[in-house]
């Protein structure tokens, strides 16, 4: 198995809605993203998926939630802009680019600061 990492940036604005402290009012990340995909095959020439591919469908999900509200943002017009919702979110649309039987994203993480984050990533399912 085979594991590869890039990680991306982007800056936005939120407030967190019915949170009961100072993150409920307008506020600003610098956001970094870490992506891990996995494969369990390499191609012809050696590599499992281009970092030039891997790095073009980030920005594609990414440059959606680049300098915005992310409150007026789907799906965080309908659910806080958490660093957890914004992994899967994160998640779900490069799974959607990427995800061919052999690529597969394995883990989103998302720090909304140097020493905070959150990640996503789903759990393999038990054969029956």
């Amino acid at each position: 198995m085979y594991e590869l990492m890039i990680e991306a940036t982007f800056s936005s604005a939120h407030n967190l809605r019915g949170y009961d402290g100072a993150c409920e009012n307008l506020h600003g990340h610098n956001w970094r993203v870490e992506v891990r995909v996995t494969a369990q095959r390499l191609d012809p020439i050696g590599m499992a998926v281009d970092f030039k591919r891997l790095k073009s469908e980030a920005k594609k999900v990414i440059d959606s939630l680049d300098h915005k509200y992310l409150n007026e943002v789907p799906p965080f017009d309908k659910e806080n802009a958490t660093a957890e919702n914004i992994a899967r979110h994160i998640y779900n649309g490069l799974s959607r680019a990427l995800n061919d039987g052999n690529i597969k994203v394995a883990k989103v993480r998302v720090w909304e600061s140097d020493d905070a984050s959150a990640a996503y990533y789903e759990q393999e399912k038990a054969l029956p």
